[in-house]
């Protein structure tokens, strides 16, 4: 008993294992982020924090201000003015996201199958070029295609449609899906270049054995190449939808919010009442409330991302 009492005595010291040491988390990553994070504090959610701030305030930029509460809030639901302005952005999104992305895809589903054909290359450099323009420039151009002595007027005077002439930019029901066609220009190939990257992805076989069972080219598109863009499709959706909602240079270029209201967007009418009538408060309110828009937009888009991808 003794001996056997020992043995296990002497045996239970071996299988003892000391602690495992926890592991000191290194520095060095974060130390790269911080000047990235720094920049975006300093430029970006300081002066956020403070526009969340003056929302709560009715403030002409000047004078003291008195507290709002949520009165500014309100207004974005109450003011009619506001209130079209947010409807406008929403009928820009058509034009700045769902039209793009359309024709882009059926752009892409001709290219993918024309890739022998020359000068694909200049053609997918021509469609990208408007991406790499300034938007000052751009609305500029188009200021003059609109005008009366304009471009396009001038195309339909020459095809015998000149009784459509008009200008563009100075009817209410012409001005904003004006604007909309520019966005639609514009980001056209964004999306192209986003697809075209997607079906380079694509591995050839699926399409060899598509086409070898039979498979024409819509039902090519719709069951291979259509379902393997889902990722890039969220993100020019993503895109393009943000650009609709926080377009500002085109609308203050071009039309400045007219004729009356027309063209008003939510980021048009934050810098208006900022720094044109002297309400802060609900300029910020504005800004905040749109931001709050875009999150929950972008959001709702990040759940078509296949799930490998997100």
């Amino acid at each position: 008993m003794t001996q056997l009492t020992g043995t296990r005595a002497g045996a239970a010291p071996s299988s003892a294992r000391p602690a495992p040491r926890r592991r000191r988390r290194s520095l060095v990553p974060y130390l790269y982020v911080l000047p990235a994070f720094v920049v975006f504090a300093v430029f970006l959610g300081v002066p956020f924090l403070q526009s969340i701030q003056y929302s709560f305030y009715d403030w002409d930029g000047l004078s003291p201000a008195t507290w709002a509460g949520f009165a500014n809030y309100a207004g974005v639901f109450t003011d009619p003015q506001l209130r079209a302005s947010f409807g406008h952005a929403l009928v820009l999104m058509v034009f700045y996201a769902a039209i793009p992305v359309v024709v882009a895809l059926f752009l892409t589903a001709l290219i993918s199958r024309a890739n022998g054909l020359r000068g694909m290359s200049f053609f997918r450099t021509v469609l990208f070029l408007p991406q790499v323009i300034a938007s000052v420039v751009v609305a500029t151009i188009w200021v003059s295609i609109y005008s009366a002595d304009g471009l396009l007027n001038d195309g339909l005077r020459l095809v015998g449609l000149g009784q459509f002439a008009q200008v563009w930019l100075g009817g209410y029901d012409t001005a904003l899906p004006a604007i909309g066609f520019v966005g639609t220009w514009l980001n056209v190939g964004l999306c192209l270049v986003l697809f075209l990257s997607g079906v380079g992805n694509i591995h050839p076989s699926l399409f060899e054995a598509a086409r070898i069972d039979g498979a024409g080219a819509a039902r090519e598109f719709f069951s291979i190449t259509l379902p393997s863009l889902r990722g890039q499709i969220a993100a020019a959706l993503t895109l393009t939808v943000v650009s609709a909602l926080k377009t500002f240079d085109l609308v203050y270029v071009t039309t400045s919010g007219g004729p009356g209201n027309s063209t008003s967007v939510p980021a048009f009418e934050a810098y208006n009442r900022a720094f044109q009538t002297g309400q802060v408060g609900s300029a910020a309110a504005v800004a905040v409330s749109l931001t709050v828009v875009i999150m929950i937009v972008t959001a709702l888009i990040g759940r078509l991302q296949p799930k490998d991808v997100a």
